[in-house]
């Protein structure tokens, strides 16, 4: 009887830990899944998905350890008084142009933007400097621009830079408007800031 006992909490144990690795894990398993049904209803698309899911796959694991080496150091070594002072709240034009720089100077996929904004919103960062920063990560960037002028001509780039410069701001204004206090506030809470509105 008390084997039997030991064994079913043993097993509700191991159901519960893969329940809890299948949600955290959800999207990366359904993509392996939906390769795997192309694969087997149309194996020649079958095989250049996986080929194209695991060359994505290696890409990221040869970004993400520098992004989260350079969000160690923005954690420990920034302290959040410095945040708060150029991209915070009382920031203002200062902090909307850090951010541009930040974004711009940035190198990688857009996706190693959302961790760094994550700690930027940790330490307290203003709601509108996040969406800036994101913005210019992910259509100013410095080299983005330098080979569009060396490939296309610097009328080119320039122009390009300046509208998508100024839709950068327009969409963030509207965000900006349209995002209420509470969700801000529900959003800087789950990234362990609360006092953010």
């Amino acid at each position: 009887m008390r084997y039997s006992a030991s064994t079913t909490a043993g097993a509700t144990g191991a159901t519960g830990s893969l329940r809890a690795f299948a949600r955290v894990y959800r999207y990366f398993l359904l993509i392996i899944l939906l390769d795997t049904v192309i694969l087997i209803l149309r194996p020649l698309t079958g095989k250049e998905v996986f080929r194209h899911t695991y060359s994505n796959f290696i890409e990221m694991l040869s970004i993400c350890p520098p992004i989260f080496l350079l969000l160690g150091l923005l954690d420990v070594w920034v302290p959040r008084e410095t945040i708060i002072r150029y991209l915070g709240e009382d920031s203002g034009v200062l902090g909307a142009g850090l951010s541009i720089l930040l974004g711009a100077a940035a190198a990688g996929p857009l996706y190693g933007a959302f961790p760094i904004a994550a700690v930027m919103m940790k330490k307290g960062a203003k709601f509108s400097n996040i969406l800036i920063f994101i913005g210019a990560w992910s259509t100013l960037k410095v080299p983005m621009f330098l080979f569009e002028a060396s490939a296309l001509g610097a009328r080119f780039a320039v122009t390009r830079w300046i509208v998508s410069l100024t839709g950068i701001v327009f969409m963030t204004l509207i965000i900006d408007r349209i995002v209420t206090k509470e969700e801000k506030a529900a959003i800087y809470h789950r990234h362990g800031e609360g006092c953010q509105t």
